[in-house]
């Protein structure tokens, strides 16, 4: 039997909150950060997360893509912030232009562009959610 090797896990209590409408996007980014060790939630647009009762844990990130009918991730990161809600945030898109790029650093959140490259993804998380990458 072959045994994969894995990153350092992730310790438990902590949860990625994956918003991206691309299924396939949202299915493989769920998929390897549980191979991580993360807890994943994951949501197929802004509305459905906002319509969610269930509390966002205070031990996680959001992982937000920027273009999602009906509301964009940053107009998605201002409604949480309108809630109270600060738990650290990234944008994730493809091919961002210059405008994009300002707006995302004036909101004050990382931007990761896809596709994600080596361990840029994971290390922003790990970051993120405040523990050693290395």
């Amino acid at each position: 039997m072959f045994a994969m090797k894995k990153s350092p896990a992730a310790p438990a209590p902590y949860v990625v909150i994956v918003i991206d409408d691309d299924p396939a996007v949202r299915n493989s980014l769920k998929f390897s950060l549980e191979i991580e060790g993360y807890t994943v939630r994951a949501y197929a647009g802004a509305h459905e997360l906002l319509s969610d009762e269930e509390e966002l844990p205070a031990r996680s990130c959001l992982l937000v893509d920027y273009y999602m009918p009906t509301m964009n991730g940053l107009e998605l990161l201002a409604r949480l912030r309108d809630r109270g809600i600060s738990i650290p945030a990234m944008v994730i898109t493809s091919h961002p232009n210059r405008k994009l790029r300002e707006r995302i650093a004036a909101a004050g959140v990382p931007l990761i562009e896809k596709p994600f490259l080596g361990t840029v993804l994971s290390d922003r998380i790990r970051e993120a959610l405040g523990y050693d990458c290395r």
